[in-house]
């Protein structure tokens, strides 16, 4: 049993080594670069910023009817998430060492 244990520590290492190799997600490829466009369109554009302004309105509504500040602060971190997640995103997947 321990000797399977350390097999598969061994070819997990060894996949590992050959893994970096494989890592060019973000700067090469087509296949969806539309599929992309669109959601990142949407994210930052007024669709996203009506979602972002739903969010805050819904979170106070309800901090209002339960007397609880936690809704509008989740309404106003999701609001944050929206706006600055796909340009975290981008910039995560296009970086290069």
């Amino acid at each position: 049993m321990k000797a399977k244990a350390i097999d598969l520590r061994i070819l997990a290492l060894l996949g590992a080594m050959f893994l970096p190799t494989f890592a060019v997600a973000g700067t090469t490829g087509t296949e969806f670069l539309t599929l992309y466009t669109w959601i990142n369109g949407v994210a930052t554009g007024y669709a996203g910023r009506a979602i972002a302004i739903a969010a805050v309105v819904i979170g106070a509504l309800l901090s209002v009817a339960k007397g609880n500040p936690i809704p509008i602060l989740v309404g106003v971190g999701f609001a944050i998430f929206l706006q600055y997640t796909p340009t975290i995103v981008n910039g995560i997947m296009t970086a290069t060492i």
